[in-house]
């Protein structure tokens, strides 16, 4: 899409701090964060929104999302669990969906947030 921000990401048009790139995946820091690790994975197939995905869709969004507890481990905000069991850290993702689910760029991202109770007025 000619007048797609993460579509010119994708196409190193627009410089971004990428953290993870494969043949279908490119993941980057948000530049407008809203937590400590504010990260965005993005298919590199333009797909509007979520409710623009199919059946076919479906290998990509779950490779979407079992990328995220990766780089929630390797960006330090992994759920992590104490001698005695007790579990600490830990991130929240979020697919912001249309105008009124506060979608602002319209190509499917997939938001992994983390950090001290980042996601107060997030849609919790």
């Amino acid at each position: 899409m000619d007048n797609c921000i993460f579509c010119k990401i994708i196409a190193k048009q627009i410089p971004a701090s990428v953290v993870y790139e494969d043949d279908e995946l490119l993941a980057f820091k948000d530049i407008n964060p809203a937590a400590p690790v504010h990260l965005l994975v993005i298919p590199k197939q333009h797909v509007a929104s979520l409710s623009d995905c199919t059946d076919a869709h479906a290998p990509v969004l779950g490779k979407m999302l079992a990328l995220a507890p990766k780089l929630a481990a390797e960006h330090g905000i992994a759920v992590k669990t104490g001698p005695d069991g007790e579990r600490s850290g830990g991130y929240k993702t979020l697919f912001n969906v249309g105008p009124d689910g506060g979608q602002e760029v319209y190509h499917l991202h997939l938001h992994v947030y983390g950090g001290p109770r980042p996601w107060r007025g997030l849609g919790t």
